[in-house]
């Protein structure tokens, strides 16, 4: 018998364990959500779509993912905090890894 406690994929992410605040925004022709983190609960490191660095664990950073949540947790990218105020800088064409 199938465990009844998992997620199904098709549910969109629980991202109120994510703690931070959440807002809504435009960016390369579609709205995300933003959820600003303190880095405290991260315990391994992401790489940064917008520098292609390290985000070390404990660093304050962003995640960001469709606002329509289609896509689920796959989708959900790790920002440098300063490298998403500066994404309209970024050359077209790498609007979002």
């Amino acid at each position: 018998m199938p465990r009844a406690n998992r997620r199904r994929r098709d549910d969109p992410p629980d991202v109120s364990r994510l703690g931070g605040t959440t807002s809504t925004t435009s960016y390369a022709g579609g709205l995300w959500t933003v959820r600003r983190l303190s880095g405290a609960g991260s315990t391994h490191p992401y790489r940064c779509p917008g520098c292609q660095q390290e985000i070390a664990p404990g660093i304050p950073h962003v995640v960001v993912w469709p606002a329509d949540g289609v896509g689920g947790v796959g989708d959900r990218r790790h920002w440098h905090t300063g490298c998403w105020l500066r994404r309209d800088a970024r050359p077209a064409g790498n609007a979002y890894r």
